[in-house]
Formats: structure tokens, sequence, C-alpha cells
């Protein structure tokens, strides 16, 4: 026993709570930056950041798209299979394309159930960025829609090229019926944030929009730019806090993934989760890179562009990864320009996001196989692009 634990400082229920709750390390962490006068303009800078450039975005962005995919009905993949093995293909494609991974979990579990075909999975796991789309359509949306076309075309390909190598129902699992437990989800913080983001969201939105414009705030008095550094930092944090206590944060999967559905499902619940989920993992991408560069005087742009063609790679690698923080993070690093476009590419066919989960809890050997499949395309894009660019 060392001498901190003699003294009392990590004792057995310490160690046990932060074993069960790694996701509060992070409003923690920001807690201690903001007591580290060397590092408080730094997380106060970064939080802001990231609630006018990404949260603020993305909570409008996610409340049209789940009242828009509301209006749109599910297909099922055995009766498009059944007209065209093809059409089935695409559409499963499609449903990857889309922003968040809710169309591969949609396939995955079809695939279960004898409705899809093995290349329906990997098309759907290659087309699929999850959470991280919905970043980059916030703060790139161009970007972002090139990336939706190349998943929806590679994807396709793909699963056609699978199909045609292997039967239909390749490496599905033997279990007749498949089974999954509701989740009830500790939503009562969730919904003590729905009223104080009712009210931050729309002036929010217009500081957002004005900070694009580059508009500066000086002129509307002495002190407005600094109370609006304030005001995002300290939302931010509270948002972060939300998120840490909307899951114990035990397992790799609590930590690295979105909460699953509430019970009983609600679109403003769902878009405060998925919000929640997104802005914690830029604010931890964005402090882990202002202490890196402003602390530890690490220039990640020099090194990448020095080592750029071990970019694509790394972020292959990542993309095996299952959930969607990590893909973040490198969604992130791209939006701060640090890595080049094809290593998000490269990333964003390789990465099955949360999607991934379900797939080895229902079908794992199918998951492995899928997700090794994907890295195929997920290189060859990825180098493609970075030769043309170079």
């Amino acid at each position: 026993m060392n001498s901190i634990t003699q003294i009392g400082l990590v004792t057995p229920a310490s160690k046990r709570f932060v074993s069960q709750n790694k996701r509060l390390l992070l409003p923690l962490f920001l807690l201690v930056c903001f007591a580290v006068p060397s590092l408080r303009d730094i997380a106060i800078t970064a939080l802001s950041d990231a609630f006018f450039q990404v949260s603020v975005f993305v909570a409008a962005t996610l409340l049209i798209y789940y009242y828009a995919i509301e209006r749109l009905p599910q297909l099922e993949l055995s009766y498009l299979s059944a007209k065209s093995p093809a059409l089935e293909v695409f559409f499963a494609a499609l449903l990857g394309a889309l922003p968040g991974c809710g169309g591969a979990i949609i396939v995955v579990t079809q695939f279960t159930k004898g409705q899809a075909s093995f290349g329906a999975i990997v098309a759907v796991l290659t087309a699929t960025m999850g959470d991280a789309a919905f970043l980059l359509l916030a703060t790139r949306p161009s970007e972002g829609a090139v990336i939706m076309a190349i998943g929806l075309v590679v994807g396709t390909i793909c699963g056609a090229v699978v199909n045609t190598v292997h039967k239909h129902d390749f490496l599905r699992p033997s279990l007749t019926e498949q089974t999954r437990q509701v989740k009830i989800l500790p939503t009562h913080i969730i919904r003590v944030s729905k009223p104080i983001w009712m009210l931050a969201i729309f002036p929010s939105l217009i500081i957002a929009f004005l900070i694009a414009f580059k508009v500066d705030f000086n002129q509307f008095g002495e002190y407005t730019n600094t109370g609006i550094h304030f005001f995002g930092a300290g939302m931010a944090l509270f948002i972060v806090t939300v998120w840490a206590y909307s899951s114990k944060g035990e397992t790799y999967k609590q930590i690295t993934s979105e909460e699953d559905e509430c019970n009983p499902p609600s679109k403003v619940i769902k878009v405060l989760q998925d919000t929640h989920f997104v802005t914690a993992w830029v604010v931890a991408s964005f402090m882990l890179f202002e202490i890196l560069v402003n602390v530890a005087g690490l220039d990640l742009k020099t090194w990448f562009a020095h080592y750029a063609y071990l970019a694509p790679l790394i972020a292959v690698f990542i993309g095996f990864l299952p959930g969607c923080g990590p893909q973040i993070i490198v969604t992130t690093l791209y939006i701060q320009g640090i890595i080049p476009f094809s290593a998000l590419t490269a990333n964003a066919i390789s990465n099955d996001g949360d999607a991934l989960f379900p797939a080895i809890a229902l079908a794992p050997k199918a998951a492995i196989i899928a997700t090794l499949y994907t890295a195929l395309p997920a290189l060859g894009v990825g180098y493609g692009l970075y030769f043309i660019s170079y």
C-alpha cells in the first residue's frame, strides 16, 4: 500500500466511485483547469468555442433531422432484396449514409432476423459515419455532404461485391430469435436540462451565427465579448456535467457511445442526449489539443504535415474502435485543420459508430469480418485522395 492510500486520500470507496463513474472525470478535469491560472483562459476559450461552434448547431440540426425522419417510412430490406438484391444493398448504404447510427442499427437488426444479406451489413457499415456526421454537417456542411456521398457510393459498391462472393446468409447467427432488453435510462437529469436549453437555444443560435460571420462583439460594449465567452463556457460545462450523470460510464461502451433510447421515447430527449454526447467528446478533444499545443508545446499540424502519409492509416485504425466518441475526435481534428480530408474520409469509411456494439452482441463473427472488409475501401479511398491532393 502506498503512502497516498495510507493517509486516506485514496480509499476503496473512492476507487470504486471512480471505477463506476468514469464519465465524471471530464467535468472534474475541467474544474481543475479552471482552478489553475495558466489553464483557466485555455479552458474558457475551448469550452466557449465548443458550445457556440458545435453544440448549438448540432442541437438545431438534430431537431430538424429527427422530426424529418419521423415522416419517412421504414422499409423492410427483405422486400427490397426480393425485388432486386442491388436495390437492397443501395438502400442499406443509404441508411448508413444518414447522420447518426440509427440506420446502421436497423440493418444490423434485420440481418440477424434473416431480412437482410451480409452484403447489406458491409454496405451500411462502410457508408456510416455515425454521430460524427452531425458535427461535420453543423460546422462544414459542404464537406459533410461530400463524405455522405462518398460513403453511399463506396458502401453500395462494396456491398454488391461482397454479395457476389458470399451467400446471402453468410455468418448469420443460428439463433432463430433475437431478444433485446429495453434499458430505461436515468433521464431525470436530462429532463432538468430541457428548460435551460429552451431558454438558451435561440439567443445562443443568434450569437453562434454572429460568431460565424466574424462579428466583433466589442462594438456592443467593453465586456460583451467576455460575457459571451463566460456564458458559452458555463453552458458547455453544464452540458458535460449532464452527460457525465446520464450514464455510469463504467464500461468502454458506456463511455464511448451515446445512451440507448429512453423509455418512453422522446424526440427532444433524444436530441439532448445526442447533443450532450457530441459536446462532451468535442470538449475533451478541444482541451486535449489546446493543452498539447499551449502547455506541452507539441505542434500537431507540423507533425501531421511531416508524416501526412500515416494520417489515413491511423484514421482507419481509430475507425476500428466501436462507438462514436473516438470518431468525433478525428472529425474535430479535421475541423481544426490538423488532419487532411483524406484521413477524415478513411475514418468515415472505416468506422462503424455505435452500430458495432449491437452487431458484436448479436452477430459477432459477421461484425468482425464486416469491419475488416470496410478497412480495404477505407485505405483505398483514403490514400487515393491523399495522392491526388499531394
